[in-house]
């Protein structure tokens, strides 16, 4: 009986070990609160994510907000509302840990990126330089 009882004892507190992955799928908003991220997967265990909602969606000039940064002229008339920022984030091999790269659309720039689950209410989201040396990282809350 006293084996019975410690067999028992002891899946109790393995249980939460083997619970599952942090799911990062779904709509965030991050920090500034000026926009949402919706994070799908993306073939396998990929994750991507883009734009799927702005504060202030039009310019001053009344017209939707577009990817007027971008290095490469014939993508500056991109729309931001749909924009894809998190791009091909795939495991690392760390619980709850992706790495892909971030598109800052405000600079125009693609960084290395990192994804981690926080909880179930919040995301790290990181880019980096430097082969993630100097990294910025913003704090993402699911609103799903």
């Amino acid at each position: 009986m006293r084996i019975l009882a410690a067999a028992a004892l002891a899946a109790g507190l393995l249980a939460p070990a083997s619970a599952a992955a942090a799911d990062a799928t779904g709509t965030w908003l991050r920090a500034t609160g000026t926009s949402r991220i919706k994070i799908t997967r993306c073939g396998g265990d990929a994750l991507c994510g883009s734009i799927s909602w702005l504060k202030d969606p039009t310019g001053p000039d009344g017209k939707p907000r577009t990817d007027d940064q971008n290095p490469d002229a014939g993508r500056r008339t991109r729309p931001l509302l749909g924009l894809p920022i998190v791009l091909n984030m795939k495991p690392t091999g760390k619980p709850d840990q992706w790495k892909g790269e971030v598109y800052k659309a405000d600079e125009g720039k693609t960084y290395t990126g990192f994804l981690s689950a926080i909880d179930a209410q919040h995301l790290k989201l990181e880019g980096c330089v430097m082969g993630g040396m100097i990294c910025k990282a913003e704090t993402l809350k699911r609103v799903d």
